[in-house]
């Protein structure tokens, strides 16, 4: 049996975190249709494991078309249709490419410039979806890589590509944001990216996330955000671009202050830009309503809310 990560973080809760850990098992375990529906398909891949493996591209690329055969490249196609929809990404396993609702290789873009040496380190990705972000973390050679991950289609969407993958320094937990205290004093630089503006208590969960870093650790930040200068966070009356779970979405100098608030010291924003359908919109892999359906027609400067239409920011900061 390999060795739990958790040995390598001695200041985690280890009781805690395996207790959480055997609830989630024995749901993962369960015979319940909601979970069925997503086991089953990373079961049929099981046997499989990728000789070509690219994690330094804007697509990540797992395995090549000529390792398996045609019945074996339909096993995989149809397990990872099972997932859909596809949020983050691209990615190509085994010459299926997938073309995420998100072009997620262009925040990675935006992130590169301030990203800080990840080799050796202890990282973390809060709301890591399939994985996009922790595979291309991987390339930077981190001790540990773990994602949290509360739903159950992408944690099954990970451990289906990590399956593949073989990537022994990543791990996703079943678990949230609320949940990252468990992990104190354990992470050198964590990962925050489309979260924030989701929760009820913003600088809450900051302090949270400050609680799970180590002296002198790094926190990247991305949320949406509204255009401006002042220091203000929009609070939608029931949805903001049809999201209803979208609480406060602040603007670029709001979310520095909430991340000062919190506790985090050298804060900056690093990058800023309005969203649009050229990086979040319909494919094959998502074919659900995207950014074009919730944008006024009439006027693409406005949600169908008719609030000011979403920016993206990010900003770092250092635990002192």
């Amino acid at each position: 049996m390999p060795t739990d990560y958790l040995d390598q973080l001695p200041h985690a809760r280890h009781a805690a975190i395996r207790s959480r850990r055997e609830e989630n098992r024995g749901l993962l375990a369960s015979a319940q249709k909601g979970v069925v529906r997503f086991r089953e398909p990373f079961e049929s891949v099981a046997h499989l494991r990728a000789r070509a493996l690219d994690l330094g591209g804007d697509v990540v690329r797992i395995g090549a078309a000529d390792e398996l055969d045609t019945e074996a490249r339909q096993t995989v196609l149809r397990a990872l249709r099972a997932f859909m929809p596809w949020r983050k990404g691209p990615f190509a396993v085994f010459g299926v490419d997938i073309d995420a609702e998100w072009r997620s290789q262009r925040k990675w873009q935006r992130l590169l410039p301030v990203l800080p040496d990840l080799a050796g380190k202890v990282v973390a990705d809060i709301g890591s979806n399939n994985g996009y972000y922790l595979f291309r973390m991987a390339h930077h050679r981190p001790r540990l890589a773990i994602g949290f991950e509360p739903y159950l289609q992408h944690y099954f969407a990970f451990q289906t590509l990590n399956q593949l993958a073989g990537l022994a320094n990543l791990h996703t937990e079943l678990m949230g944001v609320e949940e990252v205290g468990l992990f104190a004093n354990c992470f050198d630089v964590v990962f925050l990216m489309g979260i924030v503006y989701h929760r009820v208590s913003p600088i809450d969960s900051l302090r949270e996330v400050r609680r799970a870093m180590r002296p002198g650790g790094t926190l990247i930040v991305e949320s949406q955000a509204i255009p401006g200068d002042e220091p203000v966070a929009l609070f939608p009356e029931k949805t903001y671009a049809k999201v209803p779970g979208t609480y406060f979405v602040p603007t670029g100098a709001c979310l520095v202050n909430w991340m000062k608030r919190a506790g985090f010291r050298e804060v900056e924003l690093f990058a800023s830009h309005p969203m649009s359908s050229e990086e979040q919109r319909r494919t094959d892999w998502m074919t659900f309503e995207s950014y074009a359906d919730f944008m006024d027609p009439a006027d693409p400067s406005r949600t169908v809310e008719g609030y000011p239409a979403p920016w993206r920011v990010f900003a770092r900061g250092r635990n002192p």
